[in-house]
């Protein structure tokens, strides 16, 4: 079975949580999976129903007169039987009735039964999932398998996982062997990505045939999901939109063009559907900021975009088996440059990150910029041999009045530190995390914040 990190913060709901929980993100995460192996781990009595599967069962949420009712209701849909205080309710696919969750705040007052609600954040039905009543709805993203969870497949110990993560943190380079090894499996990762049923596929038979025919399975299911999700009148413009990305990568700037779509179309009337890609998590947005200071979300232009897949196996399937065995043979004629930015935009949005890059007339672009422990820090990403090469970048840290104190640059190489620039091997953005700030004693009056 495929371990995830977010098992943690379930197991820890089922513990000691009064509320429900939601476990929520795009489609093909493995939400549903892992949420009963960690009901059946603990033990837990639970129920299972799927909205889709049951569509049946959308009436009886929307239709029953109390809690008792629907109780009495849902246990003929159950072959377990129902225990106050024990019973476990776990609705899955709930994007087919979202308006579960403005019946949250009662069912967990109750007392009786705990909630688990699971669903895909696909277009409007639920993206505002998140407003329920403060205090009841406890709620999880899951997304995709990181760089770090797919390395299990390999067996890599987690000595070798906490070596690199020194090298990481105090900047010093990796063993030779080691960092090519791991440099094997980041390319494989490339091409295989993080769904878990395209992963297992892959442990599986190690057939990449195989593994493009679960990508394309899920990339129809996407698009089937615009349709049905979504108004007529923007169907198609979405499904066009998400098309386009790849190719939109491989262009020299990478920011989406409006115009690639129409020439005549301007952002502002197709704006919501831009919105509900990254908002279903099928697509990643990173926004431009026009200055690189904290917060950047006062700078953010959101007319000005680039968009990601959201899973970088996806991105390698659409274009094709002869760009994933280029990478895998490390052939010298293929560029990597859309294929690494969007592992990196992947990486940094699983790890909480707001998505942002730079631009000025005047110094460049830079590829993503972040907020990390209250500091602007700039990220480029090189997939050649040429990564000392980055004019916007020295553009930027030259720039004394934006008092940024060091970058990272990360590329296919072992560690290297010049000044305030740290080149780092690309798989290291796997331990790239905001670290908490710790406030001073302050003092408000007689009161201590």
């Amino acid at each position: 079975m495929l371990k995830r990190k977010i098992e943690k913060d379930i197991e820890k709901w089922i513990e000691n949580s009064e509320k429900a929980l939601l476990v929520y993100g795009v489609r093909q995460a493995g939400k549903t999976f892992i949420i009963r192996e960690c009901l059946k781990r603990n033990e837990c009595e639970y129920i299972e129903f799927n909205l889709i599967n049951q569509p049946e069962l959308v009436e009886i949420l929307r239709d029953s007169t109390g809690i008792d009712d629907l109780i009495l209701k849902l246990s003929l849909y159950s072959e377990k039987k129902i225990i106050p205080g024990k019973t476990i309710f776990f609705f899955d696919e709930i994007q087919r009735y979202k308006e579960i969750v403005t019946k949250i705040k009662f069912l967990v007052e109750d007392k009786r039964y705990r909630y688990i609600l699971s669903g895909s954040l696909l277009g409007v039905e639920i993206i505002n999932l998140k407003s329920a009543p403060v205090g009841y709805l406890q709620t999880l993203n899951m997304y995709p398998m990181d760089f770090e969870e797919f390395l299990q497949i390999f067996s890599v110990d987690e000595t070798i996982i906490n070596n690199l993560r020194n090298c990481f943190l105090t900047k010093t380079k990796v063993d030779e062997i080691i960092h090519n090894k791991i440099m094997e499996m980041f390319n494989i990762y490339l091409i295989i990505g993080g769904m878990p049923a395209a992963v297992e596929r892959y442990r599986n038979t190690e057939n990449i045939d195989d593994v493009m025919e679960e990508h394309r399975a899920i990339i129809e299911q996407y698009k089937l999901d615009f349709t049905q999700y979504e108004e007529d009148n923007r169907k198609l413009i979405i499904t066009h939109i998400y098309e386009l990305i790849p190719a939109e990568l491989n262009e020299k700037n990478k920011r989406f063009m409006i115009a690639d779509i129409n020439k005549n179309l301007r952002y502002d009337r197709i704006s919501d559907s831009f919105v509900w890609l990254w908002k279903s998590g099928v697509a990643l947005g990173v926004f431009n900021t026009t200055e690189p200071t904290i917060p950047l979300m006062l700078n953010e232009k959101s007319a000005l975009f680039k968009l990601f897949i959201s899973d970088v196996g996806l991105l390698t399937t659409i274009y094709g088996k002869s760009c994933k065995l280029k990478i895998v043979n490390k052939e010298s004629d293929i560029n990597k440059g859309a294929v690494f930015e969007n592992v990196v935009a992947q990486e940094l949005h699983a790890h909480g990150y707001p998505l942002y890059y730079y631009n000025s007339k005047k110094l460049g672009e830079i590829d993503f910029i972040v907020e990390q422990s209250g500091k602007t820090l700039p990220i480029e990403v090189k997939s050649g041999k040429v990564y000392n090469k980055h004019s916007a970048l020295n553009n930027l840290m030259n720039t004394k009045e934006y008092g940024i104190e060091e970058a990272f640059i990360f590329t296919n190489d072992n560690v290297k530190i010049e000044g305030k620039l740290n080149y780092l091997p690309i798989y290291m953005v796997m331990f790239l995390r905001d670290e908490p700030m710790e406030f001073a004693d302050i003092r408000v009056g007689r009161y201590r914040i």
